[in-house]
């Protein structure tokens, strides 16, 4: 059974969130004190979050940068914040996903059970024999979400590692901006064309970081490819 945390100061909100989602067999616990908050996360260890960004003392982007620094679990920013700005805040501070209020439950459901199975169920890589990508010196791991240039390496969100992966295996190849889409959201309909941007730049940043340069290209019109070094057509 998966376990969802629910970090949301309105109770009403977090009470219809808990009873939708509990009749889906998962376990679902509401924080409640929110001085605790990582304390409750550690404590609970759940496999995917629903985040407010308003919430008491600290905002919702305080506490997800302080989750990634523990969990690669999925994290759902749920707020009546709508504007592009808060989206991408969200994103840049390590969210995999965002919903705005009023929110349609269906939506939610769906999105919760999209990104388990992509993290941890039917989607997630078997743990049998670790898959590893490797090109122009970089070596990838998408399960663990971390990647090595030398002896540097850098952790990776679950969507930063679903991109990195997609364009490091096309081996110089460009993909489309709708496959890069259809791979990291399935309703893509809901997802701002800013969003996909914000991906590629943390991913880009973060490879530059380890020192391996401007390995992502970005292909006008087209989409992007990943600089193997080596001549394709």
């Amino acid at each position: 059974m998966y376990t969802i945390l629910i970090v949301e100061d309105d109770e009403r909100i977090a009470d219809k969130l808990r009873s939708a989602i509990s009749k889906y067999d998962f376990n679902v616990r509401i924080t409640e004190d929110f001085n605790r908050v990582m304390d409750i996360f550690a404590e609970t260890k759940p496999d995917l979050v629903l985040l407010d960004v308003n919430l008491p003392k600290y905002d919702g982007f305080y506490w997800c940068r302080q989750i990634r620094t523990q969990s690669h679990c999925p994290i759902i920013f749920i707020s009546a914040r709508d504007s592009g700005m808060d989206q991408i805040m969200a994103l840049e501070n390590g969210a995999d996903d965002y919903i705005t209020k009023p929110f349609d439950m269906e939506l939610v459901l769906a999105k919760v059970r999209s990104h388990l199975r992509r993290a941890v169920g039917a989607y997630a890589s078997g743990q049998e024999e670790e898959h590893t990508v490797e090109s122009a010196g970089l070596l990838l791991y998408p399960e663990r979400f971390l990647v090595t240039y030398g002896d540097r390496s850098a952790e990776l969100t679950q969507k930063e590692a679903a991109l990195l992966t997609m364009l490091m295996e096309k081996d110089g190849r460009v993909v489309s901006r709708e496959r890069l889409l259809d791979l990291m959201w399935e309703d893509q309909h809901f997802i701002d064309d800013n969003t996909l941007n914000v991906y590629i730049t943390r991913v880009r940043r973060k490879l530059r970081e380890l020192g391996a340069g401007d390995l992502i290209e970005t292909v006008r019109g087209a989409g992007y490819r990943f600089m193997t070094g080596k001549e394709t057509i």
